[in-house]
């Protein structure tokens, strides 16, 4: 529980303090905002999986019985969060958290401003039935609460940054997007790195098959 405990301080201000603190300006001044989003990216990748696997290790205490239901309700959303991830991350987005330059937002905003914390909020809510546990429920609702909390944080940023007219005229329903192709292509690939997560990703990784409910609520 210690090292969970640990995990989860080091994720969340690792994602707080660089901003604050003016690290985030100071990297981006020297490896440029797309040498520090792909640095980033894999750092938080790395604490993320340590994260998960120290919340894995620790003590076991349960909050409800499982059911075979709940297995269905990360299995539905995660194709919805994975393509909100890929395309989000994918496509360039001034108002928001995108690994791509550019001032024309990608098609994907059209649906939100934030598809990355979208995905991230889906998949952290979709697991909290599957996983009925006292660590589960403060891992997958702390990320909740972190995305949640990080759509106010990312749009007063992007409004200081490109300024209220400019943030206005980009945020705009009817504003103009990058062409929907790129999206498509966004929709693609996030189905099928779920489908790969699905079969394969998910037990080489995590170290547990996703589907193993619905084999056990069958028999």
């Amino acid at each position: 529980m210690i090292e969970f405990t640990a995990a989860l301080v080091v994720f969340l201000l690792a994602h707080s303090l660089p901003a604050r603190l003016g690290l985030k300006d100071h990297l981006v001044a020297r490896a440029g905002l797309r040498g520090y989003l792909v640095g980033y990216s894999l750092v938080s990748l790395a604490l993320l999986a340590w994260l998960i696997d120290a919340a894995r290790r620790a003590p076991y205490l349960p909050l409800w019985d499982p059911a075979p239901w709940q297995a269905w309700v990360p299995l539905l959303a995660m194709p919805v969060a994975f393509v909100l991830l890929v395309a989000g991350l994918t496509q360039p987005n001034p108002l928001s958290i995108s690994l791509r330059a550019g001032e024309k937002p990608g098609s994907i905003v059209a649906l939100t401003r934030h598809p990355v914390l979208w995905g991230f909020l889906f998949w952290a809510v979709s697991h909290i039935p599957a996983n009925g546990d006292v660590v589960s429920l403060v891992l997958f609702g702390g990320m909740a609460a972190f995305a949640v909390a990080g759509i106010p944080i990312v749009d007063r940023r992007a409004r200081r940054r490109l300024g209220e007219a400019r943030w206005h005229t980009l945020a705009a329903r009817g504003a103009p997007r990058a062409a929907p192709g790129g999206l498509a292509v966004a929709a693609l690939a996030g189905t099928a790195l779920y489908v790969w997560f699905l079969l394969q990703g998910h037990a080489v990784l995590i170290g547990v098959d996703p589907t193993a409910w619905l084999s056990w609520g069958a028999s």
